[in-house]
Parts: structure tokens; sequence; C-alpha cells
């Protein structure tokens, strides 16, 4: 039977709290693409979304992108948008029983502070078990790298999915900056990696696992992941 959105209870959208790339100084954080373009497919359904990050509060941006991208520039000029995401709840504050899924938006960020938080495990484990939808797209499935089920098993492993690629690291001259290469971790951990080439809109949808390759998959994602709730 399927849903309406009145009846769903929430999506939890998780940015990092990480602003710096490791030891180079050099700053990121989130991308703001990857949250406002599957915002945006979610709030046209009525679908309501919260905001997380790591330590809470105001979450860093890595770098304000084109404002010509009218999804970005309309939610960067929206009050409440700009208060949640300025005002993000800290996940490990957050009961994963209170929403029907969890998105993990990309940005550099992600790989220093998504794969080992206990709060980022927990609360893919509750909504997994629960029957609820993981979803991450770019390098928001470094949240993935050591997630498991209830039962202990590894979350990824036999799961096809999508992620920032080697080669995409290697053409944004990050490969020597990241702490690992998450294609490569995510393979390692028993995943079926679908690589497309180089900034190819890449979504795959394997059961309740729903991951995008890059930022040019984000509007993609939120329209699965929409359908998958609806569902």
């Amino acid at each position: 039977m399927t849903q309406q959105a009145s009846e769903l209870k929430p999506v939890l959208f998780v940015v990092t709290s990480n602003a710096v790339k490791g030891a180079t100084g050099i700053p990121t954080g989130y991308n703001l693409a990857e949250v406002t373009h599957p915002l945006e497919k979610l709030h046209a359904a009525g679908i309501r979304v919260e905001f997380a990050s790591i330590l809470g509060g105001d979450a860093p941006l890595d770098g304000l992108e084109d404002m010509k991208d009218p999804v970005i520039a309309h939610y960067w000029a929206d009050a409440d948008f700009r208060h949640a995401i300025a005002h993000t709840l800290r996940l490990d504050d957050v009961d994963p029983s209170r929403y029907s899924a969890i998105f993990f938006a990309g940005g550099h960020g992600t790989m220093w502070d998504f794969p080992d938080s206990p709060a980022v495990q927990k609360a893919i484990r509750e909504i997994d078990a629960a029957g609820g939808i993981v979803s991450a797209v770019c390098h928001g499935p470094a949240a993935l790298v050591n997630a498991r089920r209830a039962d202990g098993s590894l979350l990824v492993t036999g799961k096809r999915l999508a992620a920032f690629t080697n080669g995409e690291e290697e053409e944004v001259q990050s490969t020597h900056v990241v702490p690992f290469l998450l294609e490569s971790t995510l393979v390692e951990r028993g995943a079926q990696h679908q690589t497309a080439a180089n900034w190819a809109n890449n979504v795959v949808v394997d059961g309740r696992l729903i991951t995008g390759q890059n930022p040019q998959s984000a509007a993609r994602l939120g329209e699965a992941l929409r359908d998958a709730l609806f569902a």
C-alpha cells in the first residue's frame, strides 16, 4: 500500500562536522548541492527532513557553490534552511527510531569523521533494523565503510552501490589527501561498487540501500529515496 507523506516519519540528513582536510590545512565540509538537490525532491513531495551532524551546531560548508544553480540559490536564500543547517542536531543526541530513512551527504569532510563515528554506526544499524532506508551520495558513503547490521555483518557486503570513484578522486587531485580511497575501501568490505564515468549521474538502488556517485547524482538520489519511501 502506498504511503502518504503525512504518514511518514521524517528523513534525517547527516552532514560532516569536519572543516579541514587532515593535516593539509585545506578547508572542507559538506557539499551544498548534495544537500539541497535531494532536499528539494523530498520537500516537493511533502516529506519532512531534519538535519544532524557529528558534533551538532553550525555545519562547515565546503565552499559556496555556483549560485546560478537555482536549487542552491533557493535554499541559500531560505531563512529556515539557513537556520537548520546552522543549528544541526548532534547525531549522538538523535533517536534513530524517529526517522524513516537516513541520508549522508558528501563533501570531503566526511572522510575524516563519518567512518569511525559510533553515532553514525548506531543510527545506521537501528534504522536498518527497523526496516528504514539508508542512503548516501558522493563521499557520504564514507558512513557505510564500517557500518554493521544488527547481526554484526557489514552493511555493504554483497550490496550493489555507488560512491565517489578512485578516478574522480584522482581528477580532483585528492588521492593523497584523503585518509583512504572510498571506492577501494568499500570493495574491500565486500561491496559491489557500480562505477560509471567520472561525473556521470549514477544512482544505485539495492533494496533499502540507495547510493549515488557524485554531486551530479544528488537530485536523482533524492527522487529514488522519495519513491522508496512511498513504495
